[in-house]
């Protein structure tokens, strides 16, 4: 069990111990802005632990408390990371001021860990008018309590097309973080880390946001203009720029599928010369290809939403619920009515 993290006074016997190294703050607040850490089940380690990191060391090279955080949760006692660790909380979900920003950190089963009790909250507290954000998985959370209609967010790239399915008022980006009003949305992983710097270079700087990345030895500070996926050259671990564009275009019509010679002609090649393509680098067939990034998006869909079965396979390109069936027991080796049913037991263990 992990102890309480909270950046109160006894952050301040921690901060920078050589007064001759301290960063020169900018905008030096009379008192600390408070961030309010909420801590879903299964929350991901990585994600919170990145952000918080951030701005400890951002108080520790400025020689001020800067910053200062909470962590809450439900029931205001204790919870869980998907690693298996346990965190003490500092509160409850209870009434907090409108200069607090609140960071709700997801990670697995976002759908259950969005309760009614949480929706409940965050529609009370974004009344205030505060900053809210959602890290990693926790997009869906603000999305569910309709904090995110109209405006620019992300979410992991594993739960992009679920949540595409289920929040169409949302305008879902691949960026590794957005900041859009006063609502933020991260990816995951360590675009915490980006999300956090942009928000210490604004509040005081670039010189101290610099100095924190090169305490977390981050060399490579993104920013929202970045996307959170490897391109598609670095994924397939090929770069032959016509297969790079015909699997980009195979990834964007995948509730439409474009025939193969439709695709070769865009290229500028013939369909052969594209089944020599995929033959020589990926040891399949244009098609083949095309099935199996068809069938891993509706095996996400039926993981992480309560689509029907009818409307999953509509949503891959498949015209029949059979067909659609036919194909996905023949690449996993189960229906999709058992996958989902499998994925449920597994997840009320």
């Amino acid at each position: 069990m992990w102890p309480r993290a909270q950046g109160g006074d006894n952050e301040r016997d921690t901060l920078m111990d050589d007064p001759r190294q301290t960063i020169k703050v900018e905008n030096a607040p009379s008192k600390p802005r408070r961030f309010i850490f909420v801590l879903l089940d299964q929350f991901t380690l990585l994600s919170f632990a990145s952000a918080i990191e951030a701005i400890r060391i951002a108080n520790r090279m400025s020689g001020r408390q800067l910053y200062e955080w909470r962590l809450a949760g439900e029931g205001g006692e204790m919870v869980s990371c998907s690693a298996g660790t346990s965190f003490a909380l500092d509160m409850d979900l209870t009434e907090v001021t409108r200069d607090d920003t609140i960071l709700i950190c997801g990670g697995m089963r976002i759908q259950s860990a969005t309760t009614k009790k949480l929706l409940s909250w965050l529609r009370r507290e974004a009344r205030k008018g505060p900053v809210i954000g959602g890290l990693c998985t926790a997009g869906y959370s603000l999305a569910k309590a309709g904090l995110l209609d109209g405006k620019r967010a992300t979410i992991h790239w594993e739960n992009q097309d679920s949540f595409t399915e289920e929040f169409d008022e949302v305008n879902l980006t691949k960026s590794v973080f957005v900041v859009d009003g006063n609502r933020m949305t991260t990816a995951g992983g360590t675009s915490s880390i980006d999300l956090m710097l942009k928000i210490i270079a604004d509040d005081h700087g670039e010189e101290l946001a610099n100095a924190v990345a090169d305490q977390l030895i981050y060399s490579s500070i993104r920013t929202d203009q970045d996307t959170q996926r490897l391109s598609v050259p670095t994924r397939i671990g090929v770069r032959h720029p016509k297969l790079s564009q015909v699997i980009q275009k195979m990834e964007q019509n995948i509730e439409e599928p474009i025939s193969p010679s439709i695709l070769a002609r865009e290229v500028g090649m013939s369909t052969r010369q594209l089944e020599r393509l995929f033959r020589r680098y990926l040891n399949r067939s244009p098609k083949r290809y095309y099935m199996e990034l068809r069938l891993q998006k509706a095996r996400n869909l039926l993981m992480q939403t309560d689509m029907s079965v009818i409307n999953v396979a509509l949503a891959c390109g498949f015209a029949s619920p059979s067909h659609f069936s036919k194909c996905y027991r023949a690449h996993y080796d189960t229906t999709p009515y058992r996958e989902r049913g499998s994925h449920a037991t597994r997840l009320s263990i």
